[in-house]
């Protein structure tokens, strides 16, 4: 069970990345060239206040989720893992 568990969040991770790299037009990069704590914005995989808003519209059309404040936006976007965690958390 813990095995089938832990395939299923890597799957959602990269599913994830699959997403960001679709949604901000990143085609240069793969799911791989994304770590999953490096952080997303900034010194990370450097994304800006626009992508970010490319990010909230692409969680509410793919997972039904509505971020409306920016410090849960902020927890959210922190890494890969940190928004796998609240996409397992937070979708309908």
């Amino acid at each position: 069970m813990a095995l089938q568990q832990s395939e299923h969040m890597e799957s959602l991770t990269d599913e994830l990345k699959t997403r960001i790299i679709k949604a901000l037009n990143l085609e240069a990069l793969s799911p791989s060239d994304i770590q999953d704590d490096a952080p997303l914005f900034g010194t990370g995989l450097g994304l800006d206040s626009i992508d970010a808003l490319d990010l909230v519209s692409m969680l509410e059309r793919e997972y039904g989720i509505l971020i409306e404040d920016m410090e849960v936006a902020r927890q959210a976007f922190a890494s890969c893992r940190a928004l796998e965690n609240f996409v397992r958390t937070h979708r309908k």
